[in-house]
Protein backbone atom coordinates (compact mmCIF):
# COMPACT_ATOMS: atom_id res chain seq x y z
CA UNK A 1 0.00 0.00 0.00
CA UNK A 2 1.42 3.26 -0.78
CA UNK A 3 1.35 6.38 1.55
CA UNK A 4 -0.54 9.69 -0.03
CA UNK A 5 -1.09 13.29 2.18
CA UNK A 6 -4.03 14.80 1.45
CA UNK A 7 -3.92 18.95 1.64
CA UNK A 8 -7.19 18.92 3.34
CA UNK A 9 -4.86 18.27 6.19
CA UNK A 10 -2.98 21.32 6.10
CA UNK A 11 -5.58 23.36 4.12
CA UNK A 12 -5.42 26.56 6.66
CA UNK A 13 -2.20 26.47 7.58
CA UNK A 14 0.25 25.58 5.12
CA UNK A 15 1.41 26.13 1.12
CA UNK A 16 2.06 23.91 -1.45
CA UNK A 17 5.57 24.37 -1.31
CA UNK A 18 5.82 23.38 2.51
CA UNK A 19 3.40 20.40 1.91
CA UNK A 20 5.58 18.94 -0.53
CA UNK A 21 8.74 19.27 1.59
CA UNK A 22 7.70 17.85 4.67
CA UNK A 23 5.48 15.31 2.77
CA UNK A 24 8.83 14.47 1.00
CA UNK A 25 10.93 14.24 4.30
CA UNK A 26 8.29 12.14 5.84
CA UNK A 27 8.32 9.61 2.74
CA UNK A 28 4.90 9.74 1.44
CA UNK A 29 5.23 8.40 -1.81
CA UNK A 30 1.87 10.72 -3.30
CA UNK A 31 0.20 13.96 -2.73
CA UNK A 32 -3.03 15.42 -3.59
CA UNK A 33 -2.75 18.77 -4.40
CA UNK A 34 -5.94 21.10 -3.90
CA UNK A 35 -6.54 23.19 -6.60
CA UNK A 36 -6.13 26.60 -4.60
CA UNK A 37 -2.73 25.66 -3.07
CA UNK A 38 -1.42 24.73 -6.66
CA UNK A 39 -3.12 28.09 -8.35
CA UNK A 40 -1.07 30.01 -5.78
CA UNK A 41 1.94 28.08 -6.09
CA UNK A 42 2.01 28.38 -9.95
CA UNK A 43 1.22 31.98 -9.30
CA UNK A 44 4.46 32.83 -7.01
CA UNK A 45 6.64 30.67 -8.86
CA UNK A 46 5.76 28.40 -12.07
CA UNK A 47 4.79 25.51 -12.85
CA UNK A 48 8.05 24.48 -14.50
CA UNK A 49 9.51 24.80 -11.02
CA UNK A 50 6.54 22.67 -9.96
CA UNK A 51 7.66 20.13 -12.70
CA UNK A 52 11.13 20.08 -11.95
CA UNK A 53 10.18 19.32 -7.83
CA UNK A 54 8.60 16.17 -8.91
CA UNK A 55 11.17 15.36 -11.46
CA UNK A 56 13.93 15.52 -8.49
CA UNK A 57 12.38 13.96 -5.51
CA UNK A 58 10.32 10.71 -4.93
CA UNK A 59 7.35 12.03 -3.90
CA UNK A 60 5.04 12.30 -6.86
CA UNK A 61 1.39 13.75 -7.65
CA UNK A 62 -1.36 11.47 -7.24
CA UNK A 63 -4.92 13.63 -7.73
CA UNK A 64 -5.94 17.42 -7.76
CA UNK A 65 -9.03 18.23 -5.38
CA UNK A 66 -11.57 19.24 -6.39
CA UNK A 67 -14.11 20.09 -8.62
CA UNK A 68 -17.13 20.66 -6.66
CA UNK A 69 -20.40 20.52 -6.97
CA UNK A 70 -21.01 20.02 -10.49
CA UNK A 71 -24.65 18.66 -10.94
CA UNK A 72 -27.57 20.77 -11.37
CA UNK A 73 -25.41 24.00 -12.08
CA UNK A 74 -26.44 26.99 -14.33
CA UNK A 75 -24.82 27.45 -17.67
CA UNK A 76 -22.03 30.08 -16.76
CA UNK A 77 -21.33 27.73 -13.19
CA UNK A 78 -21.23 24.59 -15.71
CA UNK A 79 -19.05 26.12 -18.10
CA UNK A 80 -16.72 27.37 -15.36
CA UNK A 81 -16.20 23.53 -13.70
CA UNK A 82 -15.55 22.74 -17.48
CA UNK A 83 -13.01 25.42 -17.96
CA UNK A 84 -11.50 24.46 -14.20
CA UNK A 85 -11.31 20.61 -15.40
CA UNK A 86 -9.57 21.74 -18.61
CA UNK A 87 -6.78 23.74 -16.51
CA UNK A 88 -6.34 20.42 -14.39
CA UNK A 89 -5.92 18.06 -17.44
CA UNK A 90 -3.36 20.12 -18.85
CA UNK A 91 -1.80 20.78 -15.68
CA UNK A 92 -1.93 17.69 -15.05
CA UNK A 93 -0.44 16.19 -18.33
CA UNK A 94 2.56 18.07 -17.50
CA UNK A 95 3.29 17.47 -14.02
CA UNK A 96 1.95 13.48 -14.30
CA UNK A 97 -0.75 13.58 -12.40
CA UNK A 98 -3.99 11.75 -13.71
CA UNK A 99 -6.70 11.75 -11.45
CA UNK A 100 -9.41 14.72 -10.15
CA UNK A 101 -11.89 14.59 -7.45
CA UNK A 102 -15.43 15.53 -8.33
CA UNK A 103 -17.90 15.93 -6.03
CA UNK A 104 -21.94 15.90 -6.44
CA UNK A 105 -23.81 19.14 -5.42
CA UNK A 106 -25.91 19.69 -2.20
CA UNK A 107 -29.51 21.35 -1.09
CA UNK A 108 -31.08 20.06 -4.18
CA UNK A 109 -34.58 18.99 -4.20
CA UNK A 110 -35.25 16.34 -6.46
CA UNK A 111 -36.13 12.39 -6.69
CA UNK A 112 -33.61 9.67 -6.47
CA UNK A 113 -34.01 8.79 -9.81
CA UNK A 114 -33.48 12.48 -11.21
CA UNK A 115 -30.46 12.54 -9.08
CA UNK A 116 -29.14 9.43 -10.78
CA UNK A 117 -29.59 10.82 -14.25
CA UNK A 118 -28.53 14.15 -13.63
CA UNK A 119 -25.27 13.15 -11.83
CA UNK A 120 -24.65 10.09 -14.89
CA UNK A 121 -25.32 12.58 -17.62
CA UNK A 122 -22.80 15.13 -16.13
CA UNK A 123 -19.85 12.34 -15.81
CA UNK A 124 -20.03 11.34 -19.04
CA UNK A 125 -19.82 14.78 -20.38
CA UNK A 126 -17.01 15.30 -17.70
CA UNK A 127 -15.53 11.86 -18.61
CA UNK A 128 -15.40 13.12 -21.96
CA UNK A 129 -13.08 15.78 -21.19
CA UNK A 130 -10.84 14.43 -19.34
CA UNK A 131 -10.09 11.43 -21.26
CA UNK A 132 -8.45 13.47 -24.32
CA UNK A 133 -5.59 14.41 -21.28
CA UNK A 134 -5.40 10.57 -20.00
CA UNK A 135 -7.58 11.72 -17.16
CA UNK A 136 -9.45 9.99 -14.46
CA UNK A 137 -12.52 11.12 -12.69
CA UNK A 138 -12.81 10.00 -8.75
CA UNK A 139 -16.35 10.48 -8.04
CA UNK A 140 -16.73 11.10 -4.18
CA UNK A 141 -20.07 10.94 -2.43
CA UNK A 142 -20.22 13.20 0.89
CA UNK A 143 -21.78 11.81 4.11
CA UNK A 144 -24.37 14.66 4.95
CA UNK A 145 -27.82 13.99 4.61
CA UNK A 146 -28.13 17.21 2.56
CA UNK A 147 -25.67 15.85 -0.31
CA UNK A 148 -27.17 14.29 -3.16
CA UNK A 149 -25.06 11.49 -3.22
CA UNK A 150 -24.17 10.72 0.30
CA UNK A 151 -23.93 6.52 0.53
CA UNK A 152 -21.49 4.43 -1.24
CA UNK A 153 -24.44 2.05 -2.26
CA UNK A 154 -25.58 5.84 -4.69
CA UNK A 155 -22.40 6.42 -5.68
CA UNK A 156 -20.96 3.14 -6.63
CA UNK A 157 -24.87 2.56 -8.89
CA UNK A 158 -23.89 5.90 -10.60
CA UNK A 159 -20.56 4.80 -11.62
CA UNK A 160 -21.56 1.35 -13.07
CA UNK A 161 -24.55 3.42 -14.90
CA UNK A 162 -21.58 5.66 -16.32
CA UNK A 163 -19.69 2.55 -17.05
CA UNK A 164 -16.78 4.98 -17.81
CA UNK A 165 -12.73 3.55 -17.61
CA UNK A 166 -11.97 6.58 -16.31
CA UNK A 167 -14.14 7.01 -13.80
CA UNK A 168 -14.57 5.44 -9.92
CA UNK A 169 -14.86 6.21 -6.37
CA UNK A 170 -13.37 7.74 -3.48
CA UNK A 171 -13.41 5.75 -0.61
CA UNK A 172 -13.67 7.91 2.24
CA UNK A 173 -13.75 6.60 5.56
CA UNK A 174 -15.28 9.34 7.05
CA UNK A 175 -18.26 9.75 4.20
CA UNK A 176 -18.55 6.24 4.47
CA UNK A 177 -19.41 5.98 8.42
CA UNK A 178 -21.24 9.35 8.57
CA UNK A 179 -24.31 8.17 6.70
CA UNK A 180 -23.93 4.32 7.34
CA UNK A 181 -22.84 3.03 4.14
CA UNK A 182 -22.94 -0.84 4.55
CA UNK A 183 -19.60 -3.13 4.45
CA UNK A 184 -21.72 -5.95 2.24
CA UNK A 185 -21.32 -2.94 -0.75
CA UNK A 186 -17.89 -2.03 -0.20
CA UNK A 187 -17.51 -6.16 -0.51
CA UNK A 188 -18.71 -7.02 -3.80
CA UNK A 189 -16.83 -3.74 -5.27
CA UNK A 190 -14.02 -3.84 -8.08
CA UNK A 191 -11.07 -2.84 -6.59
CA UNK A 192 -10.05 -1.09 -10.07
CA UNK A 193 -13.10 0.83 -9.41
CA UNK A 194 -11.83 2.29 -6.31
CA UNK A 195 -9.25 4.91 -7.43
CA UNK A 196 -8.90 6.86 -4.48
CA UNK A 197 -8.82 5.63 -0.61
CA UNK A 198 -9.11 8.52 2.25
CA UNK A 199 -8.01 7.23 5.72
CA UNK A 200 -9.28 9.34 8.92
CA UNK A 201 -11.65 8.85 11.86
CA UNK A 202 -14.27 10.97 13.69
CA UNK A 203 -15.37 11.25 16.87
CA UNK A 204 -18.74 9.60 18.30
CA UNK A 205 -21.93 11.81 17.01
CA UNK A 206 -25.23 10.82 15.68
CA UNK A 207 -25.66 9.82 11.90
CA UNK A 208 -26.37 12.68 10.26
CA UNK A 209 -24.88 15.01 12.51
CA UNK A 210 -21.14 14.56 11.63
CA UNK A 211 -19.19 17.34 9.25
CA UNK A 212 -15.70 17.10 8.18
CA UNK A 213 -14.29 19.32 11.04
CA UNK A 214 -15.36 16.18 13.19
CA UNK A 215 -12.53 14.71 11.47
CA UNK A 216 -9.31 12.94 13.80
CA UNK A 217 -6.74 11.01 13.31
CA UNK A 218 -6.76 7.49 11.84
CA UNK A 219 -7.30 5.21 14.99
CA UNK A 220 -8.13 7.84 17.33
CA UNK A 221 -12.12 7.96 16.85
CA UNK A 222 -14.96 5.28 16.68
CA UNK A 223 -14.66 4.51 12.97
CA UNK A 224 -14.11 0.35 12.49
CA UNK A 225 -11.04 1.07 10.77
CA UNK A 226 -10.05 -2.57 10.33
CA UNK A 227 -13.02 -3.86 9.13
CA UNK A 228 -12.81 -1.18 5.77
CA UNK A 229 -9.47 -2.70 5.76
CA UNK A 230 -9.56 -5.91 5.95
CA UNK A 231 -12.63 -5.48 3.37
CA UNK A 232 -10.33 -3.53 1.00
CA UNK A 233 -7.70 -6.23 1.56
CA UNK A 234 -10.11 -9.10 0.63
CA UNK A 235 -11.31 -7.19 -2.35
CA UNK A 236 -7.97 -6.88 -3.80
CA UNK A 237 -7.11 -3.52 -3.08
CA UNK A 238 -4.01 -2.03 -2.28
CA UNK A 239 -3.80 1.07 -4.23
CA UNK A 240 -2.67 3.67 -1.73
CA UNK A 241 -4.02 5.49 0.99
CA UNK A 242 -4.43 8.93 1.82
CA UNK A 243 -4.49 11.03 5.32
CA UNK A 244 -7.26 13.68 4.74
CA UNK A 245 -8.27 15.10 8.03
CA UNK A 246 -10.28 18.54 8.01
CA UNK A 247 -9.73 19.16 11.97
CA UNK A 248 -9.96 23.01 13.01
CA UNK A 249 -7.26 21.81 15.89
CA UNK A 250 -4.92 20.43 14.16
CA UNK A 251 -4.49 23.37 11.98
CA UNK A 252 -3.30 25.07 14.77
CA UNK A 253 -0.36 22.63 14.50
CA UNK A 254 3.03 23.42 12.27
CA UNK A 255 2.72 21.92 9.19
CA UNK A 256 5.78 19.63 9.52
CA UNK A 257 4.09 18.04 12.48
CA UNK A 258 0.82 17.20 11.17
CA UNK A 259 2.68 15.50 8.36
CA UNK A 260 4.69 13.91 10.63
CA UNK A 261 2.18 12.71 12.78
CA UNK A 262 -0.72 11.77 10.00
CA UNK A 263 1.79 9.15 8.38
CA UNK A 264 2.52 7.87 12.05
CA UNK A 265 -0.83 7.50 12.48
CA UNK A 266 -1.97 6.08 9.25
CA UNK A 267 0.66 3.75 9.17
CA UNK A 268 -0.09 2.18 12.33
CA UNK A 269 -3.43 1.92 11.50
CA UNK A 270 -2.51 0.18 7.66
CA UNK A 271 0.30 -2.02 9.24
CA UNK A 272 -2.10 -4.50 10.47
CA UNK A 273 -3.66 -5.49 7.12
CA UNK A 274 -1.41 -4.15 4.06
CA UNK A 275 2.23 -4.01 3.22
CA UNK A 276 4.08 -0.69 3.97
CA UNK A 277 7.29 0.02 1.93
CA UNK A 278 10.28 0.92 4.69
CA UNK A 279 11.23 5.02 3.46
Amino acid sequence: MKLCFNEGTTMENSTLALDLEFAEKYGYDFIEIRMRKMRAYIGERSLKELVAFFEKNRIKPYAFNTLEYVTFRDVADYKKIKEDLVFLCETGSKIGCHYTVVVPSFDVTYTRGRIKEETVSVLKDLSDVAEKYDMNLAFEFVGYPNCSVNTLEQAYEIVETVNRKNVGLVLDCFHFYAMHSRIETLKHISPDKIFIFHINDTNDFPVGALRDHHRVWPGDGVIDLDQILSTLKGIGYDRMASIEVFNQDYYELPPEKAIRVGKEKMTTVLRKHFSIPSE
